[in-house]
């Protein structure tokens, strides 16, 4: 077996264009929830999102590109450039046969969904476009990537709801540990701010509606949650065999060592109230891991902001961590990011590498009225500097879909 170190991010999200940027804001709390400028949202209920800061593709994508493309696949070609820069390999000299993508969405080209329906209702079949089909399937972002960079290795797109880039870093992980490859790239990403993803979420009751105050709409596990900010953004993580990635002096961010996945069985949406198969998934990422429950000193929690995810979320932490589980840091930096969704884990797993790199666990913000039923240590509102060797970050999508993944430091 492989040691697998990741040795390359590159961001893109709301709170930040490039990893700097991301954590800075991620450290000092800052929010990146605002009121939805892409369109009037004065119709809905929920009229906030978390929306890219001036994003310009242009610095890195051709203007081809950008117009036959849907914008989930501008941010995850955009993130994986700047991952590979940030990587410093010199991939024209390995062997691109070994090297791989498995990269997730949840929802894919929504927004060119959207536009082409609209086209062909107002001016029939020969309006819509022929890159319609390429630009909405969510296997375009990692066959796009392979075909910008040549990668030839094992390629293919995931969609598993908000545990979507969980699955494929975890797949991905598997691919390098196991030997198959070298390289792997990997991460998720979501453009689902569109008048009609807003009206589906919307009709579901799952977002929150404090559109008067956008930056404090997102508090996980606080008593007043009412819902999950739906966001944007994409995600890419380089994975790397350890050997290969110390032969040539990398930067590594640490080490991905468990993986765990399983499903409730239970509910297209809610959660099982008993939280068994999320137990289960990150045992199953421990047992890989092959550490115990009590050498976790960090979480970062899947925790949307939802009141039965945060309450389950707590009670599967009790489970699996007992009486210590009051002991372990955890934070849901959902409530500074808001919900990327399919690109949720992607981004979560860049805050733990950090987390472990930096020496330092960001804070779940707007925390601010405690839940009797989630009573565990949140990291309310304040980062703190603490050395952690071990973490693990969970994610939980709509069909019941549970992972969670176990990352190292490395020293």
């Amino acid at each position: 077996m492989q040691q697998v170190a990741v040795t390359g991010l590159g961001v893109v999200s709301p709170v930040g264009i490039g990893l700097q940027d991301f954590w800075n804001s991620l450290v000092n709390g800052k929010s990146g929830v605002s009121r939805i400028t892409k369109f009037d949202s004065s119709p809905f209920t929920s009229q906030i999102a978390g929306q890219l800061p001036d994003f310009d593709p242009s610095t890195k994508l051709s203007n081809k590109e950008i117009r036959r493309m849907d914008p989930f696949c501008h941010y995850a070609l955009y993130a994986t450039y700047e991952a590979v820069e940030d990587s410093k390999l010199e991939f024209e000299r390995l062997d691109k046969d070994r090297i791989g993508v498995i990269y997730a969405s949840g929802v894919g080209g929504i927004i060119a969904w959207a536009r082409e329906n609209k086209k062909f209702l107002e001016g029939g079949p020969r309006r819509v476009s022929p890159f319609f089909i390429p630009s909405l399937t969510i296997n375009t972002a990692s066959g796009i990537i392979a075909i910008k960079l040549g990668f030839r290795g094992p390629n293919f797109g995931v969609v598993s709801a908000c545990a979507s880039s969980g699955h494929a870093i975890g797949e991905a992980f598997r691919k390098v540990r196991l030997g198959e490859v070298d390289i792997m790239i990997t991460g998720g990403t979501e453009a689902p701010i569109d008048p009609l993803a807003l009206a589906g979420f919307c009709a579901m009751k799952a977002l929150s509606t404090r559109n008067d105050a956008p930056e404090k709409a997102s508090r996980p596990f606080d008593r007043d949650r009412d819902g999950f900010i739906m966001s944007e953004g994409a995600v890419t993580l380089i994975l790397e065999r350890m050997d290969l990635a110390l032969k040539r002096g990398a930067n590594i961010y640490g080490e991905i060592i468990g993986y765990g996945a399983s499903d409730d069985a239970y509910h297209i949406t809610a959660p099982d109230e008993t939280g068994e198969a999320q137990v289960l998934a990150i045992k199953m990422a421990l047992k890989e891991a092959n550490i115990k429950p009590d050498d976790i000193q960090y979480i970062n929690a899947h925790g949307t902001s939802t009141l039965y995810n945060d309450r389950v979320e707590t009670i599967v932490v009790k489970k699996v961590f007992g009486e210590r589980a009051y002991d372990i840091n955890i934070s849901s930096t959902k409530s500074i990011t808001g919900h990327l969704l399919g690109a949720a884990s992607a981004i979560e797993a860049a805050s733990t590498l950090m987390t472990l790199k930096e020496g330092i666990i960001p804070p779940t913000i707007n925390y601010e009225t405690p839940d009797p039923e989630c009573d565990l240590n949140y990291t309310p509102n304040e980062s703190i500097e603490k050395d952690i060797e071990y973490a693990i970050s969970n994610s939980f999508g709509f069909g019941g879909h549970n992972v969670a993944l176990v990352f190292k430091k490395y020293r």
